[in-house]
């Protein structure tokens, strides 16, 4: 995907969440960004946390008083429901997000892209109107998929969701989204996994599947 994102060119360019800061003209429309360094896809560009400057009051009264900007209602479209409701956090001023992160057996393709584009937009929104956010972003790097790639290959498998994991961070990259507060990996809490399995097993909430495998 990294080559298709080569020759795309955002309308406004977007600058990642490290590199500008935003100052404040004493007119209410002019804003002047500060590029501070430039765009690298490697990982230790792309730290999981940040202390990005905010502003929020972007308006002035007729004295030239700052006035903070009001948190405008968020509805959103419920699939269980079926119908718009106006969004309102389990905790005054935080949310929690989670997204499904790529299953690392091969490379991203156009449709990643707009997934995790969309959820971009909604993490700087969500930040923009004054939210703590704690956005959490997976990687499922143990997989049968995985194995089957990385024997087809003649590669490690973990060697392998590796080397997809890095080429993921360099397509978000390109698309200027910001990185996960957290992105936790499968291979890094297999032993809450199965603790987690044995609980539902306990629980009488299973199936068994009998399936032979060619050797």
């Amino acid at each position: 995907m990294a080559t298709l994102l080569k020759c795309y060119k955002p309308l406004i360019p977007l600058i990642h969440r490290q590199t500008f800061k935003v100052k404040l003209l004493s007119s209410r429309t002019n804003f002047r960004f500060c590029t501070l360094s430039s765009i690298n896809c490697s990982n230790n560009s792309l730290p999981l946390t940040s202390n990005r400057e905010r502003i929020i009051t972007i308006n002035d009264d007729d004295d030239g008083n700052d006035i903070p900007m009001k948190k405008k209602d968020l509805w959103l479209y419920n699939t269980m429901s079926r119908l718009k409701e106006l969004f309102k956090p389990k905790v005054a001023a935080k949310v929690g997000m989670y997204m499904y992160g790529v299953t690392t057996y091969d490379l991203s393709h156009i449709g990643h892209a707009r997934v995790y584009v969309s959820f971009d937009v909604m993490y700087r929104y969500l930040e923009y109107v004054g939210y703590e956010v704690n956005y959490v972003r997976n990687f499922t790097d143990v997989d049968d998929k995985i194995i089957a790639r990385a024997n087809e290959l003649g590669e490690d498998p973990i060697n392998l969701s590796r080397r997809y994991c890095e080429e993921f961070h360099c397509d978000m990259a390109y698309l200027h989204c910001l990185p996960p507060s957290m992105e936790p990996r499968v291979s890094d809490h297999i032993p809450e996994i199965i603790e987690m399995i044995k609980q539902i097993l306990d629980n009488g909430c299973k199936a068994v599947l009998r399936a032979t495998r060619a050797m």
